[in-house]
C-alpha cells in the first residue's frame, strides 16, 4: 500500500471515529436530558401529591372542627362563623392542590384526585346544610345534619386511600 492510500484510509478511520464520538456524545446528552426531564417531572408530581394529601388532611380537620363546634351545645352563631371560615380557606387550598394534581398526571393520579376531591364535596356540602340549618334553627345539635356528615366523611375514606395509591404508582415507589 502505498502512502497516499494509507493516507486516505487513515482520514476515513479518523472521520468515521470522529462521527461515532459525536453520535456517541449525542446520544449521551439526549439520555441525559431525557434523565433530567423525567426527574423534574417526577418531582412536579411529588410536590402535586403531597401537596393535594396534607391539603385533605388540613381540609378534614378544619371540617372536623367545624362539626364539634356545631355539636356543642353552648356553641354560638359567633364560633360557627370562625368555623366556617377556616373550613372555607382549607377548601380554596385543598381545590389549588387538586387542581395541581389534574395539571401534573398521570390521568390515573388525576382521576383518582378528582374522586377525591368529589368525595370532599359531598363533605362540604354535608357541612354547609348543617351551618345553614344551625343559623336557621339557633342551635348546631342536628342529628339529621351530624349523621349526614359522619356518612359523607366515611364515604372519603377509599377515595383517599385510591389517590394515594394512584400516586405511589406514578412515582413508582412500591419498588
Amino acid at each position: 500500500m502505498d502512502s497516499g492510500t494509507a493516507a486516505v484510509i487513515g482520514a476515513a478511520i479518523g472521520a468515521i471515529g470522529g462521527l461515532s464520538g459525536g453520535w456517541l456524545s449525542a446520544l449521551e446528552q439526549r439520555n441525559q436530558r431525557k434523565e433530567e426531564r423525567r426527574r423534574w417531572r417526577d418531582e412536579t408530581r411529588r410536590d402535586a401529591y403531597v401537596a393535594d394529601i396534607s391539603a385533605t388532611k388540613r381540609l378534614a380537620a378544619a371540617q372536623w372542627k367545624l362539626a364539634d363546634c356545631l355539636w356543642t351545645e353552648e356553641s354560638t352563631p359567633e364560633e360557627w362563623q370562625v368555623g366556617f371560615v377556616a373550613d372555607h380557606e382549607a377548601w380554596t387550598e385543598f381545590s389549588a392542590a387538586a387542581a395541581a394534581v389534574a395539571v401534573a398526571g398521570p390521568a390515573s393520579a388525576a382521576e383518582a384526585a378528582h374522586d377525591l376531591r368529589t368525595a370532599m364535596v359531598e363533605i362540604q356540602r354535608a357541612m354547609m346544610a348543617w351551618v345553614a340549618a344551625a343559623r336557621e334553627v339557633g342551635h348546631g345539635r342536628l342529628d339529621e345534619f351530624n349523621q349526614r356528615f359522619k356518612a359523607a366523611a366515611v364515604a372519603k375514606r377509599q377515595p383517599d386511600l385510591d389517590f394515594q395509591i394512584a400516586a405511589r404508582a406514578a412515582l413508582n415507589t412500591e419498588c
